[in-house]
C-alpha cells in the first residue's frame, strides 16, 4: 500500500514538474518573442518573467533528483554489465546485491550530508536571486531525493534476494500502444 502511493506520488511529482516546466518556458518563450513586435510590445514590457529561467532550473533539478530514484525502480537507468553477463549462480547474486548495496549506501551518504546541509542552510538568509525563496527550499531536493533513492536501491535488492530478479525496463514497449497478434 505504501509503496504504491509512493510510486504514483513519484510519478505524478516529476509528471507535474516536467509539465510545469514546460509550460512556463513556452510562456516565457512566447513572452520574449511577442515583446519585439511593435504595439504589443508596450503591454509585454509590464509583464516581468525574469524568474521564470530560475524557476524552470529549479524545477529539473528536482525532476532529476526523483527520476534518479524512478529509475532505480523502474531498472531504466544505464548500467555497465560486461562483467555481470559473464557471471552465473552466486557470483552473479553477490556482486549484484553488492552493486545495489553499494548504491543505497552511496545515496545515504548524499542524503545524511545533503539534510545537514540543508539544516545549515536553512539557519542562514540566503535567497534565490529571481524568486527569492529560501535557498534551503531549494536544496531540499537533495535529501528528500537521495533517501527515496537510497529506499529504491534496498526495495530493489529485498525483491532481487526474494525472486532472482531485477527491474528490467523494455525500451521497444510503448505504453498504451498493443503489439500485434497481442490483445491488451
Amino acid at each position: 500500500m505504501i509503496n504504491r502511493v509512493l510510486n504514483h506520488l513519484e510519478e505524478w511529482l516529476i509528471a507535474f514538474l516536467i509539465g510545469a516546466a514546460t509550460l512556463v518556458i513556452f510562456i516565457a518563450v512566447v513572452h520574449r518573442f511577442v515583446s519585439g513586435i511593435p504595439y504589443i510590445q508596450d503591454y509585454t514590457v509590464q509583464i516581468n518573467l525574469s524568474w521564470a529561467q530560475e524557476l524552470c532550473i529549479f524545477m529539473f533539478v528536482w525532476m532529476a533528483k526523483f527520476g534518479a530514484a524512478y529509475g532505480v525502480r523502474t531498472g531504466i537507468h544505464v548500467g555497465v554489465d560486461v562483467i555481470l553477463r559473464k557471471l552465473h549462480g552466486k557470483p552473479f547474486r553477490a556482486l549484484v546485491v553488492f552493486g545495489l548495496l553499494a548504491g543505497a549506501v552511496f545515496t545515504g551518504t548524499v542524503a545524511t550530508l545533503g539534510a545537514n546541509f540543508v539544516w545549515h542552510m536553512s539557519e542562514t538568509d540566503q535567497t534565490s536571486v529571481d524568486l527569492e525563496v529560501p535557498m534551503w527550499w531549494v536544496y531540499l531536493c537533495v535529501p528528500l531525493g537521495s533517501s527515496l533513492m537510497c529506499y529504491r536501491f534496498l526495495q530493489v535488492a529485498w525483491s532481487f534476494l526474494k525472486t532472482g530478479e531485477l527491474p528490467h525496463h523494455d525500451h521497444g514497449h510503448v505504453e498504451g500502444i498493443e503489439e500485434e497478434g497481442k490483445p491488451a
